[in-house]
């Protein structure tokens, strides 16, 4: 932000006075209220036809997960994700448990808000005749509605807590605030749930305490996988610091928490509850991943086995490099740039890498690394991205002859490229921490005009 007040009159002087109203915290809430909202009119054009039009959802980039799993997880008679007789009539819900609860309490506001009286009824018709088309669509849009406005909060509830994590430098969370990727990916799927709880473990680790780390975390695991990756970040800080009771105190309060929120599930129906741990291992190479590029290229079918036991070890690879790093630091790494790394290799080498997944790296990285500079070029990486897989899918990007599509590989390849360059930039900064732009306490560091400051 200091080339931008530059530009506006220069940075802020030692005998200026500060607004009463407009404070950081203040100021980064208006800004991502005002981004999301500006993604919620990015989907406008399908939730006018109430995502119906096949084509129209990747012509106008507008795809959401939302509409399509009101209707065919049976949440339309407000199933419950984990009954046996949900399991016989629909798809069982494929999310973590924290995942299929907020769709179920979402849906159940749905059906209070409009008044729907025949759910015994729907539960007795077929699956694709539950009510009047009208009335469906209806639910629909406001199941997205209700959905959107929970997003919302967790994400304005994300931003408060950025804004907490590094004292002094409450600025740094505008990055996420202004966030593309926020703007584009936020509404496909639920993802902004984990991410609330991600920004919850930062704030509660720069706070110190290691208890509620860990069951944010676990938490956050009962929402999606990956926040299960930060207890490795906490294991390398632990190492440094010999802190062997923070270490298993954040550990078992992790796993506290994810008991706490799995075994309902588990006691419903544990067959539906194993549902998103088979679908995951089975899946062959997906969308966004190098593995699908490797397969279309060489004309390859890689089994979901090969890729499976290949991916496992290529992270536990990096995941040791990430140690190694850690340790070698001069000095103590900051938990954001730990978790960072992990997180962004096991991205690089799953199987699948939807376009919402960038909002896993979101807060990591503008904690980890708050340089506008570094973090446009990983957005840029991941906006070219989220709209060629759209005309991917759309098939636009195919050759003139048909077939293939190239210049989907460049877009899977240069987004890679681009988060590459983020994981480079925040490596050298744990080998040397005077490049770090948060720095350590008592050391001097390199400034930049791009840092996220004002």
């Amino acid at each position: 932000m200091a080339g931008l007040a530059e530009a506006v009159g220069g940075p802020l002087g030692s005998r200026a006075g500060r607004h009463r109203w407009f404070t950081p915290m203040r100021v980064v809430l208006l800004l991502t209220a005002v981004c999301f909202a500006l993604g919620m009119v990015q989907k406008a054009p399908c939730f006018d036809d109430t995502w119906n039009d096949a084509d129209q959802r990747y012509a106008a980039m507008c795809y959401s997960d939302l509409p399509y799993l009101y209707t065919g997880r049976g949440f339309a008679e407000l199933a419950w994700p984990y009954a046996e007789a949900t399991a016989e009539r629909y798809q069982v819900m494929e999310y973590p448990v924290a995942i299929s609860y907020l769709a179920y309490g979402t849906a159940a506001a749905t059906h209070l808000l409009l008044g729907t009286d025949d759910l015994a009824e729907r539960s007795q018709r077929p699956v694709d005749a539950l009510a009047d088309p009208e009335r469906l669509d209806a639910e629909v849009r406001w199941f997205v509605i209700l959905s959107a406005l929970a997003l919302a909060a967790m994400t304005l509830g994300a931003a408060a807590l950025l804004v907490r994590v590094n004292p002094g430098r409450p600025w740094d969370a505008v990055a996420f605030a202004v966030s593309p990727a926020l703007a584009l990916t936020g509404l496909v799927n639920w993802d902004l749930l984990a991410v609330l709880l991600v920004a919850g473990a930062l704030w509660a680790w720069a706070r110190e305490r290691p208890l509620l780390t860990g069951a944010l975390i676990g938490l956050g695991v009962a929402a999606k996988l990956y926040p299960l990756f930060l207890l490795g970040a906490v294991l390398v800080v632990c190492l440094r610091r010999r802190a062997w009771s923070d270490l298993a105190g954040a550990s078992l309060a992790a796993l506290v928490a994810w008991l706490a929120l799995n075994l309902p599930a588990v006691w419903s129906s544990r067959s539906s509850w194993e549902v998103f741990w088979s679908f995951n291992s089975e899946r062959g190479p997906d969308l966004g991943s190098l593995w699908l590029v490797w397969d279309q290229v060489t004309g390859s079918a890689t089994s979901a086995d090969v890729v499976n036991r290949v991916s496992l070890v290529l992270f536990a690879l990096w995941c040791v490099g990430v140690l190694v790093v850690g340790l070698r630091g001069p000095s103590e790494p900051r938990l954001a740039q730990l978790a960072f790394l992990v997180v962004a290799g096991f991205l690089l080498v799953n199987k699948v890498y939807s376009p919402q997944y960038v909002l896993w790296l979101l807060p990591l990285a503008v904690i980890a690394r708050p340089r506008w500079r570094d973090l446009l070029v990983w957005q840029a990486g991941e906006v070219l991205y989220f709209a060629c897989v759209w005309w991917y899918l759309a098939g636009t990007l195919e050759a003139g002859s048909g077939g293939d599509s190239p210049f989907y590989w460049v877009a899977i390849v240069l987004r890679v490229a681009a988060e590459l360059w983020l994981v480079a930039v925040v490596v050298r900064d744990v080998l040397r921490p005077e490049r770090d732009p948060v720095g350590r306490p008592g050391q001097s560091r390199v400034t930049s005009s791009n840092d996220v400051v004002v």
